[in-house]
């Protein structure tokens, strides 16, 4: 009996995404058999992966994420520590299972790797000395506006705020310090960052709102290897049951809540990236 060469292209197709599925299925199973899921993490990036002097171990609320994960899939978590220039370049290689490391999606970087679901979002805000009377965010225009050299947050004020003057600083002390200071009338950073710092004024950090809305919004993803589909249905459904207890909602009160320098409250869930 003679098969059609369609018939022939199908029995192959479907021979290599059985083929493919297997190799999916081991690659978790391989994390499962030996009860590790191996997580690359920022150690410098406080609150979310930094060491700590007392332990010498790396801690933060992406730790706790994929501590979480991990248990979801029967295993301990083993954390390594990464670079931000080579965190996607190790996962490529093999050097990790999973990327909890602030990756923001983008569209080049989700060519490179796989997105889990959003499990943490960071807006990029502006904050002003209140007594000036700024409300709304175009009151700013013609104005100068500190920010880092080399974060994102240049790219949001040219962006949402064309007409300002963005003024560049070596690090967040001499950004925000000018704010402070008077040399500039508003600040960019992102929230944690500002929030932070703004807390740290104690009774003057009334004198400075921050404005709304934010100028930038970063959806964090952990990073999972494109080849390993299998892998990235294990992590989505791990990090939607922690949702659905209420573990996702504590590990964010335990590094940014009300009881943290921070105060900051959630007003984010964990869904597919958009």
């Amino acid at each position: 009996m003679k098969r059609s060469f369609s018939s022939w292209g199908s029995a192959i197709a479907t021979c290599l995404l059985l083929g493919a599925a297997g190799v999916q299925a081991a690659q978790l199973d391989e994390i499962k058999a030996r009860a590790v899921l191996v997580c690359g993490v920022l150690d410098i990036f406080e609150p979310f992966g930094y060491t700590d002097v007392k332990t010498r171990s790396v801690v933060g609320y992406d730790v706790d994420v994929c501590q979480a994960v991990a248990g979801k899939l029967g295993a301990k978590v083993e954390i390594k520590p990464v670079s931000i220039e080579a965190r996607i370049a190790e996962l490529q290689q093999g050097h990790m299972d999973v990327l909890g490391a602030g990756l923001a999606h983008t569209p080049l970087r989700a060519e490179q790797v796989a997105f889990s679901d959003a499990y943490y979002v960071s807006e990029n805000v502006l904050a002003v000395r209140a007594g000036r009377g700024i409300t709304a965010l175009g009151e700013l225009d013609g104005k100068r506006i500190s920010y880092v050299k080399g974060s994102i947050s240049e790219a949001y004020i040219r962006q949402a705020l064309p007409g300002a003057t963005a003024v560049g600083f070596e690090d967040v002390s001499s950004a925000f310090t000018a704010l402070l200071q008077g040399k500039v009338t508003g600040f960019s950073t992102s929230q944690e960052v500002l929030h932070k710092l703004l807390n740290r004024l104690g009774d003057k950090a009334g004198q400075y709102s921050i404005l709304q809305p934010a100028i930038g919004r970063e959806v964090w993803g952990l990073g999972i290897r494109r080849d390993e589909p299998g892998m990235l249905v294990a992590v989505n459904s791990a990090l939607r049951e922690l949702e659905a207890e209420g573990t996702m909602q504590a590990i964010f009160d335990k590094w940014l809540g009300a009881q943290t320098l921070y105060r900051m409250q959630r007003s984010f869930k964990v869904q597919p990236i958009r």
